[in-house]
């Protein structure tokens, strides 16, 4: 499946399909303030109608084509960290390719988002799905603006109460040429 990082790694993560098995590991998500709206996920639905919905949304994009979440995997301990991976998003009528990244609340400030977008973005760029990789997360998502960032992406504009932030292959060459 294209887009999908099933079977690569990092320092710390494993990247492998998310599974049905999963649902119970990721329903803590959505007890967090805000999450939901960040998410772009309706509010009132419960707890676990969001979580579902999450899922829906994981194995439409599997079944697709579009591209989707790897569920994250703590090699020291086994432990589901969270999800990250590429997504094809239509932004204002045009397709783009996008680093999304979601960490359960017990592991958020260890680094994990941006370990695991860092290595989307290579992957990315190494197997040149696309010359313009993006992020969006909502306006008031602070946290994940930070990881947008520090995976060398820059603010490219605002849709509705989203920010889309960027970086195009040439950057992330000149990047790691500085860095080498």
């Amino acid at each position: 499946m294209k887009y999908l990082l099933t079977g690569e790694d990092t320092k710390r993560l494993d990247f492998r399909l998310v599974t049905k098995e999963d649902f119970d590991s990721w329903l803590p998500l959505f007890k967090e303030e805000n999450v939901a709206k960040f998410l772009g996920i309706d509010q009132n639905l419960s707890q676990f109608e969001q979580c579902e919905f999450w899922f829906k949304k994981v194995f439409h994009r599997y079944q697709n084509g579009l591209g989707g979440m790897n569920a994250l995997i703590d090699k020291e301990t086994g432990a589901f960290v969270g999800q990250c991976g590429l997504l094809v998003q239509t932004i204002e009528n045009e397709e783009r390719l996008e680093v999304g990244y979601s960490i359960l609340p017990k592991y958020w400030k260890k680094g994990y988002a941006q370990e695991a977008a860092i290595k989307c973005r290579d992957f990315c760029f190494e197997h040149e799905f696309t010359d313009n990789l993006i992020s969006t997360m909502h306006v008031d998502n602070i946290g994940s603006e930070i990881v947008a960032k520090k995976n060398g992406m820059i603010f490219e504009k605002q849709v509705k109460d989203y920010n889309v932030f960027s970086i195009t292959r040439a950057q992330w060459l000149n990047q790691k040429s500085v860095n080498e």
